[in-house]
């Protein structure tokens, strides 16, 4: 079983020193380096942020990986039609004056955007309710693998038009040791599939399927993948579409990013997928080598102009600093890291953790990119209650120059 560090994550990202560009709204020209970004700068993205700065009984959560329904992935290809965000670990209750009354946290939440312009009018988020109306999963593991007291957090996911337009999400299955903070194991990963008919609330319909994608690999680490996806077709609009999913993994220690692919007419048919082993697309998972390292357990890789590719993470994991790589294929080779924002809710009382920026390609625009990013705190459980705002997604834009 992979069990979660964040305290050790946390101490490696305080001490380790590189130097990188700090400044979170100025231009960065580093034109000498032609595995970066040449030009870029970022803005805040307030009515994203505000958009999930709720009093409701949902008032905030973590994971958001975003789709388009209709399986584009492009840039802005959500533009005009229904979009879903997916979110984890979600806390309910009613707030009034920065005080929590009938708080539970679910572990999974989702919202339906209709086009790319938030509002009230085009924002829906919603909860599962249980008969009584108490708040509940979407999600909880039903497969042979589950364990009772286990729960999931959700990985990336993705649209898939060669199986009827049916939602896929990865899913890991965890479980709590204790009853203190940030005690978890990960004990497997699982494959929810939706049918692209019933992609609306309850998800009465889903499919669970127990995988193989748990590494515990000697020499390298413990991990799974679903970390991010990169759907490489022309119904995706890839701009050099090879007709492969790239599933990306995260193995600790480290924070190593490893890559699979599969077609998507085969991603059920496990004997199918190929492990990138550094060199060549190989059978065996075990023999699965990290493209780079100091990411996050979520990623998203994004093609920019010339053919490069836009990896965007949380520098290790859980740490200042949003960051950015930059890889000549799905695979890489990834350039040097570039900080690209330092997260502005550090000294935010009662001490704000940063973690898991992932790009949403579907909500952006031709000009700039949308960004999240989780924030925490170390005793969330408790500051919950004082401070249920510190518990929720944040967004800023990139702006890539030419």
């Amino acid at each position: 079983m992979w069990k979660i560090k964040p305290l050790l994550a946390l101490s490696v990202f305080l001490f380790l020193s590189e130097v990188f560009p700090e400044n979170a709204g100025a231009q960065i020209n580093t034109s000498n380096l032609s595995d970066t970004l040449s030009s870029f700068s970022v803005r805040d993205a307030p009515e994203w942020t505000e958009m999930f700065y709720r009093t409701g009984e949902w008032f905030g959560a973590d994971g958001v990986f975003s789709f388009s329904l209709d399986g584009r992935e492009s840039i802005g290809a959500g533009n005009g039609g229904k979009n879903l965000l997916i979110f984890s670990d979600t806390m309910t209750g009613d707030v009034r004056e920065n005080t929590v009354y009938n708080f539970k946290m679910v572990n999974n939440s989702v919202a339906y955007i209709t086009g790319i312009q938030p509002s009230d009018e085009t924002v829906e988020i919603l909860l599962n309710h249980d008969t009584d109306g108490n708040p509940v999963n979407y999600f909880s593991p039903e497969t042979e693998n589950s364990r009772p007291d286990e729960y999931y957090w959700l990985g990336d996911g993705f649209i898939n038009k060669e199986d009827g337009n049916s939602l896929n999400i990865f899913a890991y299955r965890v479980i709590d040791n204790s009853n203190q903070s940030w005690d978890f194991e990960v004990t497997g990963t699982t494959l929810i599939t939706i049918p692209g008919d019933d992609i609306h609330p309850p998800f009465e319909n889903q499919q669970q399927t127990d995988t193989p994608l748990y590494i515990d690999i000697p020499g390298l680490g413990k991990g799974t993948f679903g970390s991010g996806i990169y759907v490489n077709t022309d119904w995706a609009g890839a701009p050099n579409p090879d007709g492969f999913l790239y599933i990306y993994g995260l193995v600790d220690p480290g924070k190593q990013l490893v890559v699979a692919r599969v077609k998507p007419s085969e991603l059920k048919k496990f004997n199918a997928w190929r492990f990138w082993d550094g060199t060549n697309w190989n059978r065996s998972i075990n023999s699965v080598k990290p493209v780079t390292e100091r990411v996050s357990n979520e990623v998203s890789l994004t093609p920019l102009k010339a053919g490069r590719y836009l990896l965007v993470f949380q520098l290790d994991g859980i740490g200042d600093y949003t960051a950015i790589r930059i890889g000549d294929s799905p695979v890489g080779p990834f350039g040097p890291v570039q900080k690209i924002r330092k997260v502005p809710e550090l000294t935010d009382p009662p001490g704000i953790i940063p973690y898991n920026a992932k790009a949403h390609p579907v909500l952006s625009t031709e000009e700039e990119l949308l960004i999240s990013y989780n924030t925490i705190t170390m005793d969330y459980f408790n500051d919950i209650l004082n401070y249920p705002h510190s518990y929720r997604p944040r967004f800023f834009w990139l702006k890539i120059g030419e």
